[in-house]
């Protein structure tokens, strides 16, 4: 190809390109007739242990119907979506036709799930698409169990049965652009006025914040120095949310930064359950269940795929699935779909008695994840080049898997928050210089 040097490689002449350079991309079945793309979602064959008969029939029941949706209404659509970074906002009527919205939340229009349900519902919808599975989490899992376990008889009558049906979205507003893992530290203020509150400051990396109706919004009030929780509702006058760009995960996923200037939220969305930043943890002890088995659907989508690629793709004049490496690396990725299945399960079991603890929590988030990025690793690998684009999946999950590895808690974090429940020594913060030892 002649390049003129006096002009920008995107301002050469027609005439100088080829006749074909413009051409659209050939469609992968035509371009890669081997294998069947992700697209074409496969057959779950994953439970190799039976792990399904520890569940109850209603939690059959919601994975069974959350399966059909996504593998038919999802999967067809989420490579284009995905690498356009847009959200498929024609799909939210049928998430809300799944009744998962609101988890384990009792009446209010929601379905009042076990949490092993609701656990099992999101980790079906990941295994096809992590990106609606955050979607959903963000959701259902903070934003509607604050207003459900913090705000008051009126919040929960006014906000949670359209939250519940999914015509009105929420978020859930507590990390900072200067706290993230240190968010107990938040500056965003919340100042007392006659008949409300001003709310000043910055959130970064909120779900669904650029287009949510309700916004539950953390901030320190400037009278106590404590947090508590606000309401803040959509196109609010002081409220902006714009979306955070080139993203290499999650990319369907709308998160934002958001500003808050002088944004009056009256005395009646004060949430009255939030006082300080204790009180989040009724809600962070749910969500860090329930994203713990994100990376247990998303394992198990990947193993299905890497099992009938295997299966189809044939080198060498043998399927791939008949040399021993491979078969060594698919029966890793199996054992660890069913030990990280198994943790998941029981830290569910641990919450519906009462009995789970913050480090148990965080020890399951922590391990399940770098469990998944194992396998993950090993189906990246099965996958040779195909491994590299989206059309198969492997790709796709393997990015979206990183944000879902630090968020909720970084690996790092959690396993101090197990650490210091072991030890009863919490070792969150470096020692002062002038504790520093002599030696």
């Amino acid at each position: 190809m002649t390049v003129l040097s006096s002009l920008r490689q995107d301002e050469l002449d027609e005439s100088v390109r080829s006749s074909y350079f413009n051409l659209p991309a050939l469609d992968v079945s035509l371009a890669f007739p081997q294998a069947t793309p992700a697209s074409q979602f496969p057959p779950c064959v994953s439970d190799y242990y039976q792990l399904d008969d520890l569940l109850t029939s209603e939690e059959r029941v919601v994975r069974m119907k959350v399966r059909e949706c996504m593998e038919k209404e999802i999967a067809p659509i989420m490579t284009k979506y995905w690498e356009k970074a847009e959200f498929p906002f024609h799909v939210v009527p049928k998430f809300g036709a799944l009744r998962i919205s609101g988890g384990t939340i009792k009446g209010y229009g929601c379905p009042g799930l076990s949490i092993t349900a609701a656990a099992i519902g999101l980790a079906e919808v990941a295994r096809v698409d992590a990106s609606c599975s955050t979607f959903i989490l963000v959701h259902s899992s903070l934003a509607m169990l604050t207003i459900a376990l913090c705000g008051s008889e009126a919040h929960k009558q006014k906000y949670l049965p359209s939250l519940a049906q999914l015509t009105s979205i929420g978020c859930w507003a507590l990390t900072e652009p200067d706290y993230g893992s240190d968010a107990s530290a938040l500056r965003t203020t919340a100042t007392k006025v006659e008949g409300g509150w001003i709310l000043e400051g910055q959130k970064r990396w909120i779900g669904n914040s650029t287009f949510a109706d309700v916004l539950v919004i953390f901030a320190r009030n400037t009278t106590t120095n404590q947090i508590n929780g606000y309401i803040v509702k959509k196109n609010a006058p002081g409220l902006t949310a714009t979306k955070i760009e080139n993203k290499i995960g999650l990319r369907m996923v709308q998160n934002g930064d958001i500003l808050l200037k002088k944004v009056f939220v009256p005395d009646e969305d004060r949430l009255p359950g939030v006082n300080s930043f204790k009180d989040t943890s009724k809600v962070l002890a749910v969500s860090r269940v329930m994203v713990s088995w994100q990376p247990i659907g998303i394992s198990m989508g990947v193993y299905d795929m890497c099992h009938r690629y295997l299966m189809e793709r044939k080198q060498f004049g043998a399927p791939l699935a008949a040399f021993q490496l491979n078969q060594q690396k698919l029966v890793q990725m199996l054992g660890n779909v069913q030990a990280m299945t198994l943790v998941g399960w029981r830290l569910c079991k641990l919450y519906e008695m009462g009995t789970m603890t913050p480090g148990q929590a965080s020890l399951a988030k922590a391990w399940i994840s770098s469990k998944a990025r194992e396998t993950l690793s090993l189906g990246r690998e099965l996958l040779g080049g195909n491994g590299t684009v989206t059309d198969f999946l492997i790709a796709k999950a393997f990015c979206d898997l990183e944000p879902i590895y630090t968020y909720e808690g970084t690996y790092d974090i959690n396993t101090l928050v197990t650490g210091r429940e072991i030890t009863g020594i919490a070792s969150f913060k470096p020692a002062l210089s002038a504790q520093r030892s002599r030696l």
